[in-house]
């Protein structure tokens, strides 16, 4: 059990993981710090904290465990604000998207402190945000991603293995750069996508109609175009590298099937189609992520 937890960011992941830690009987303190004091205020009073920091640093002071759950820009700026309280026997964590800017970020700004961080990306969220819709179910059966580096504490890396667990998630650890590439291609471009289709047809003149008429599957091909704007922001501008080069293959692949419209060839465009359809159908997501 942790003595206490240093929440710096009290909204959806911040405060859904003081709320499942504290379920868990993994912690038994938690003191919180976001940037805009009413949400640290509302965190307290609905119980998701125990005590009000006036600052990250605050936050930190006499934390064993310290998660940082803010958009991934702030990252840098937050470590910098920490580190002269982080320990050697502290575990640091976060819920960032992206992992390459963040660990940088942490060689910068923590440097000798580094080994303390284990960066970690929880699969799981929700298309709301803010502390009213924390839960501390939010992460149970969700798979967590660790991409420690050759400086992360093995120490760190098994209680950070531990706490996940101990959430009822499925750890799995996988270098920052494999990590960036495959959720760029399953997590950031499909999110990119639905933006710019709903931005696509709300900017037509009969696009008000044309969204009037929609079902159920445009409703769930598009239920993620609802995440949040600052956020996803920071997610795509942070991993802009491996999301244009996964932009260009999706747009290589929708100009294929273009052509096969165009042309007329029916053939070839059902091959396509069976393609995905066959691909679709044989792909099952892992029964943690569900």
């Amino acid at each position: 059990m942790f003595e206490q937890l240093g929440l710096i960011g009290c909204g959806l992941m911040g405060g859904s993981f003081a709320l499942a830690l504290k379920r868990a009987g993994l912690v038994k303190r938690v003191v919180g710090y976001s940037k805009s004091p009413s949400t640290t205020e509302r965190a307290r009073q609905m119980g998701v904290i125990d005590v009000e920091a006036p600052s990250a640093l605050l936050a930190v002071s006499g934390a064993d465990i310290v998660l940082i759950a803010v958009p991934v820009a702030a990252t840098e700026a937050t470590f910098k604000a920490i580190r002269h309280l982080v320990t050697p026997k502290m575990l640091i964590m976060d819920v960032g998207s992206t992992k390459r800017d963040v660990i940088d970020a942490g060689r910068r700004s923590l440097r000798e402190q580094v080994g303390s961080f284990v960066p970690a990306h929880p699969i799981a969220g929700r298309e709301v945000s803010g502390v009213e819709h924390a839960d501390a179910d939010l992460y149970h059966g969700k798979q967590v991603i660790l991409t420690p580096i050759e400086r992360t504490l093995p120490a760190q890396v098994q209680q950070a293995v531990d706490v996940w667990s101990g959430l009822g998630c499925r750890v799995v650890t996988m270098t920052p750069e494999a990590h960036d590439a495959a959720f760029a291609a399953v997590s950031h471009l499909p999110h990119l996508i639905s933006f710019a289709l709903m931005n696509a047809i709300a900017s037509q003149p009969n696009g008000k109609d044309y969204l009037s008429l929609a079902g159920p599957g445009f409703r769930d091909f598009t239920r993620i175009a609802a995440s949040d704007a600052h956020v996803w922001k920071d997610i795509m501008i942070s991993n802009r590298e491996e999301l244009l080069a996964q932009s260009k293959l999706f747009q290589r692949s929708l100009q294929a099937l273009e052509l096969m419209i165009s042309s007329g060839n029916g053939e070839a465009l059902e091959g396509l189609i069976d393609q995905a359809s066959l691909t679709r159908a044989n792909w099952t997501m892992s029964k943690n992520q569900k």
